[in-house]
């Protein structure tokens, strides 16, 4: 916003008539109400149409808010101490509603009338099967003669209610605020062009409507307008980012598709790549030949072929003289890329080394000198790479699988190994709804995989319930015969280690009288296992010393075993949608038909009961986290909730994504006709983006 014209907008609270520095500590603390324009911003979370009346008798278990009026009955105070409540009806013609106070129960007495008339809105309840309503809002039946139907409801607290700062309260309050501001405090800064192409409400006309809308209608135009505005703010300031970072951070240019390339694709490419696959190294080889770092997420399903494309990329990088590094979260990960790009580099004169955390102290040496040489174009491990000791001699690219592994800390660690920062591909099996993309990392280049190699199955998902346990263990005993391997996953209950421990050992304990050595062997493994005992005992699974393994979620990224076809999870509906697909995905890897049994206790809630029929139906990663994100929430997916990244105040990616979707296109339009904002018509959105640099989350994604 401008600041001259907004200057009452930055006011603090306490100069608000009605509310002073008492008042004015408490929303500081209570609401996080700082200035007129956090106050402005505090959105009704929603409306109560006072032209509507419930009948009592209408009320049913699943109306969630009501308005009914009625006389008021007698008022009784009941119980002592912290038990003591303030206990009153209200009855119409149709029948008698409960209402009951816990707080502020003196204040209620002195002011309530029995035998009046009022209009009493609340969230119904049920106690001892008796419906009630508690802590109602309460005004006498003739007060809203007059005023607009449409009344607001914002939040509060038990703390400002007995400051007398309930929700009413602020609802004054900020028709107060309203009434002092003109068209000049709440300017526009979105170009008049947009405004009109995109039929937005003025701003201050949005403002006013969102709080006291003059009708339903009025309201929708308002929230449609504020929440436009907040998605298009956050396209413009992203596209921003990525266009100055890609001006700035000058970048290693790999001009030539060599003879590695060549020769590994036309000779030994083991199977015909996707159409996928192919677009995606297209842009990889873009981004490498244009003098920029490239920064790019790679998000593609389990076993869709990202690593494929990643030793590709490190062939590019190799026949431009440049040394690669590929980062993976587990040990066992590392060794399985390792001996995988070891078999199929067999016949190139292309060095790959393995540095992980168990490679002894002589053999580290010797990889340390010759990677300092420059001797080895490709080494793989784990974090260990990161270390001090380990330099390079000429890094041009960083490859890092599953990224959620690795903090910010440890990836900048990676940029200091090299003069200019090499180029980073970052790849990700967490399928990332194109809603989430569009908006948290809409800074990254991004690429999808989203074809599975010729020649998968898809995997077989079923429900089972606790009773079928028997036929299920006896399925499992009939695909080992075939010479087939088995997962048995158990959840994680975060609250308590020591029960997750109780649970495992009494699964593993009865997973054992099921399948008795020597007829069976089982490997179990467990975030309490100590590093080196739960390495051997995946080595001894993906060996094909043990025919199952028993495990907690430790293995939803990290075991790839070609022969294990089922994949058995126990309490199915203590899983997220985006575990459960990731813990399937360890099987299907092999030519044969694999299953995923989802084994669930026999009374499921209504949102278990969805995300269990949703896995059964598509094993589409994409539908899956589109789902996931409808049921959780954007804030959870990718860890966006832990970083802030999409803290808007109003829009939700979910429910939005048409206005998200024309926020995009309009910050689109506008950025390629002038990306630097230079143009008359964009000088106040500069404006605004210079005044709000650092506050939004959002704007610090690089």
């Amino acid at each position: 916003m401008n600041r001259n014209s907004t200057e009452i907008l930055s006011s603090p609270i306490e100069y608000l008539k009605g509310v002073g520095p008492q008042r004015a500590i408490l929303l500081r603390k209570e609401l996080g109400i700082d200035t007129f324009q956090d106050l402005l911003e505090l959105y009704p979370y929603r409306h109560l149409d006072k032209s509507q009346i419930t009948s009592i008798a209408d009320i049913s278990p699943d109306t969630e808010f009501v308005q009914v009026a009625g006389y008021l009955g007698s008022l009784q105070i009941l119980g002592t101490g912290n038990s003591k409540r303030l206990v009153s009806s209200v009855k119409d013609a149709t029948g008698v509603l409960q209402l009951i106070w816990f707080q502020g129960i003196s204040w209620m007495e002195k002011n309530l009338n029995p035998g009046f008339r009022y209009r009493v809105y609340g969230r119904v309840g049920f106690f001892n099967g008796l419906m009630q309503l508690t802590h109602p809002e309460m005004e006498a039946y003739d007060e809203v003669k007059g005023g607009l139907p449409l009344q607001p409801i914002y939040p509060s607290t038990e703390k400002l209610k007995a400051r007398s700062l309930g929700g009413r309260q602020i609802a004054k309050l900020t028709q107060q605020l309203l009434s002092q501001l003109k068209e000049k405090d709440i300017p526009e800064f979105i170009p008049t062009t947009t405004v009109r192409k995109s039929g937005l409400m003025s701003r201050f006309e949005a403002f006013q409507s969102i709080h006291f809308p003059s009708s339903p209608q009025n309201y929708q135009c308002a929230l449609f307008r504020l929440k436009f505005e907040e998605l298009f703010f956050n396209q413009v300031r992203t596209r921003m980012i990525k266009t100055q970072r890609q001006k700035q951070s000058r970048g290693l240019i790999f001009g030539q598709v060599g003879r590695l390339f060549n020769d590994f694709y036309t000779k030994s490419l083991p199977f015909e790549l996707t159409g996928a696959q192919k677009r995606v190294i297209r842009e990889i080889r873009q981004d490498t030949a244009r003098g920029h770092q490239m920064n790019r997420l790679l998000q593609g399903d389990v076993g869709s072929g990202k690593t494929m494309v990643a030793l590709l990329t490190m062939l590019l990088a190799a026949d431009n003289g440049y040394q690669s590094c590929l980062i993976a979260p587990t040990e066992i990960l590392s060794n399985q890329h390792f001996i995988n790009f070891q078999e199929m580099l067999k016949d190139l004169p292309v060095s790959v080394k393995l540095l992980t955390g168990s490679v002894k102290s002589a053999a580290r040496r010797k990889i340390l000198e010759e990677l300092a040489y420059g001797s080895i174009n490709i080494i793989i491990g784990t974090h260990a790479i990161l270390e001090d000791p380990v330099l390079f001699k000429n890094l041009g690219l960083a490859i890092i699988d599953e990224q959620h592994r690795f903090g910010v800390a440890q990836r900048a660690k990676i940029w200091k190994k090299a003069v200019l920062p090499p180029h980073v591909l970052v790849m990700t099996a967490t399928p990332i709804p194109r809603t989430l993309a569009m908006t948290a990392y809409n800074d990254l280049d991004y690429s999808v995989i989203d074809e599975l190699p010729p020649g998968r199955q898809p995997v077989r998902t079923v429900k089972r319930y606790e009773y079928d346990r028997p036929k299920v263990m006896d399925f499992i005993k009939v695909e080992i015969k075939k010479g087939r391997q088995a997962y048995i996953i158990f959840p994680l209950i975060e609250e308590s280690e020591k029960l997750d421990y109780e649970n495992l050992m009494k699964g593993y304990e009865n997973v054992k009288a099921y399948f008795p050595e020597p007829a069976y062997y089982i490997s179990m493994v467990h975030g309490r296992q100590k590093t080196a005992i739960r390495e051997t005992n995946m080595k001894r699974f993906v060996s094909g010393d043990t025919q199952i393994m028993v495990a907690t979620t430790v293995i939803e990224v990290g075991v790839h075993v070609s022969n294990a076809t089922v994949m058995l999870i126990e309490s199915a509906e203590k899983f997220g949608l985006s575990q459960l697909h990731q813990l399937r995905g360890r099987v299907g890897r092999g030519a044969d038909q694999s299953y995923c049994i989802l084994l669930a206790g026999n009374k499921l809630g209504s949102e278990a009961r969805e995300r269990l029929k949703i896995m059964c139906e598509t094993s589409d990663g994409f539908k899956i986290a589109e789902k996931d994100m409808e049921i959780r929430g954007p804030g959870d997916i990718a860890g966006t909730r832990q970083s802030g990244l999409l803290d808007f105040k109003l829009a939700d990616i979910v429910r939005d994504r048409e206005i998200l979707q024309l926020a995009v296109q309009e910050a689109q339009d506008i950025l390629n006709v002038d990306p630097e904002l230079d143009l008359p018509d964009n000088n106040l959105l500069r404006q605004q983006l210079k005044q709000e640099k650092g506050k939004t989350p959002w704007s610090r994604i690089s």
